[in-house]
């Protein structure tokens, strides 16, 4: 079953003005698709250099090369930002550079001669900020694909796929050869025509073409013709291009690939569990309650007057002051418990402090699977584990595990050692900061020996949603995300709170 699309030049098909969201256009454009489709194959289809790769890093790294093999700096401190012009267009750069005639006549020769290099390719290609999540958000929806469409000729095909799957691999982003559509004219024959040629391809085979992203406009132009239906929206990545800028139908401009346009957390709790750091006071406590998030984390520890209580700093380092309000853990469980909320709690102190917890929790009522017991492995130790493992063989009992991470990467069979004698204590799912190196690395290997992953310490609202789609059983985050009308405080580390100007 099908329904119509708005007929194009409608007022709901019109293109939007230039107003920078052109994600949020996309994203709205593939809802309307969906609905219209609900059954189809739609595919989303994206150039590469220039819209994908931000190609002046190849640019640079080819220059900053020819220094390295003369043994000269004519390019010393080239950023990828100084260059303004297409790769095509190399000698308006060197012009603008005080380079004598002979040199620039060689260096123009060396560069067209190693840009498309493999060795360039390789070390050169960077992705624009934000793509790659955009694309894995795509990747994920059901029954819809992402295609590549390409003026690289097809000699390319291999190491244009290495290169992307590559740089796509941070973000668990992998593309196929047969989405891949090149250029059979070779380079810089023919391109528009190709381009075109490659959208009634993909509707030959069954897509629904969504949408087009695409650097250049006069390539833009020759698809839009090719949109029998018109209902292919088509966007242009004002990034550097050559051809110049003309008018096109059902169109929108943007530099930015802003994935909080695309991706609302509600569209991915149902696949993450999202928790709410740092629940140790009462505001925070409101804010978190008058939100649709399920588990609020709080910070116990025990007071100088030998109370639980729910404070992130020890007090040996930050004392406590005459006129601090305690929050204690017992107010916390209650109103969680009235709420219907889970609790995750990290345990700062374990032996007697943890089997106090342990007791409150128990008075308190909570089912096991609401209960989320977390703590360093050197705080809390084996003794403390096995007991919570005993007392609720149904909750999640989760370690930091930022120190296993070099061994996961550089050691495996010592981290799986490691691994097992955790289980044997009773944890059952590893904590992992946002910013470790090869994330996705750790992801896939601690997922293939059967463990579950937290990700926590995500600064904003792009990170928590690029850690969200990269699909870890949970993400730990603030929620100091004012954009999306959430205005966690954060946990209070060293008595200071995220604030908020409110309009």
């Amino acid at each position: 079953m099908t329904r119509a699309l708005p007929a194009p030049g409608s007022a709901a098909a019109a293109a939007p003005d230039r107003d920078g969201n052109w994600m949020g256009e996309l994203a709205r454009h593939y809802r309307r698709m969906r609905e219209a489709y609900p059954d189809g194959e739609l595919v989303i289809v994206f150039d590469i250099d220039g819209t994908i790769l931000d190609v002046r890093h190849q640019v640079v790294h080819v220059l900053l090369g020819y220094d390295r093999e003369r043994g000269t700096e004519y390019f010393h401190g080239l950023r990828p930002e100084d260059v303004e012009v297409h790769e095509d267009l190399a000698h308006e750069l060197l012009l603008g550079l005080p380079l004598p005639a002979e040199v620039r006549r060689d260096v123009l020769g060396w560069y067209r001669e190693r840009l498309w290099s493999p060795e360039a390719v390789l070390a050169g290609s960077r992705p624009y900020q934000g793509v790659l999540g955009v694309i894995r958000w795509f990747q994920l929806q059901p029954r819809t694909h992402v295609a590549l469409n390409t003026g690289r000729p097809e000699e390319l095909r291999e190491l244009t796929l290495r290169v992307l799957n590559t740089v796509g691999r941070a973000h668990r982003v992998s593309f196929r050869s047969d989405l891949l559509l090149m250029n059979p004219s070779g380079w810089r024959r023919g391109v528009e025509a190709a381009k075109a040629a490659a959208i009634r391809a993909l509707r030959a085979r069954g897509f629904r073409v969504v949408a087009v992203v695409d650097n250049e406009p006069a390539n833009l132009e020759a698809m839009a013709a090719a949109d029998e239906d018109g209902e292919i929206l088509f966007l242009h990545a004002e990034t550097i291009f050559a051809s110049q800028r003309r008018p096109i139908p059902r169109s929108v401009a943007g530099r930015r690939y802003g994935l909080a346009d695309v991706v609302s957390e509600r569209d991915l709790a149902g696949r993450v569990a999202f928790v709410w750091h740092g629940v140790n006071d009462e505001a925070n406590l409101r804010q978190f309650l008058a939100s649709d998030v399920r588990w609020a984390e709080a910070d116990v520890r025990r007071d100088p007057l030998d109370r639980l209580v729910l404070r992130h700093d020890p007090f040996d380092e930050a004392p406590w002051f005459r006129d601090e309000r305690p929050f204690l853990l017992v107010d916390l469980l209650h109103r969680l418990g009235l709420a219907g909320r889970a609790v995750k709690l990290d345990l700062k102190e374990g032996g007697e402090v943890a089997d106090r917890v342990l007791a409150a929790v128990a008075a308190s009522g909570p089912a096991q699977g609401d209960v989320w017991w977390h703590g360093a492995v050197e705080d809390l130790g084996e003794a403390t584990f096995r007991r919570l493992a005993r007392a609720a063989p149904g909750s999640v009992r989760s370690v930091d595990g930022g120190f296993l991470a070099p061994l996961v990467l550089g050691a495996p069979e010592v981290a799986r050692r490691v691994l097992r004698e955790l289980a044997a204590w009773g944890v059952n799912r590893i904590s992992l900061p946002w910013g470790s190196p090869r994330l996705a690395d750790l992801l896939d290997a601690l997922e293939r020996w059967g463990w579950q992953v937290n990700l926590y310490d995500v600064p904003d609202l792009e990170g928590f949603l690029h850690a969200a789609l990269l699909l870890p059983a949970s993400v730990t985050a603030d929620f100091n995300f004012p954009e999306r009308h959430y205005y966690g405080r954060g946990p209070g580390r060293r008595r200071t709170h995220h604030r908020y100007a409110l309009a």
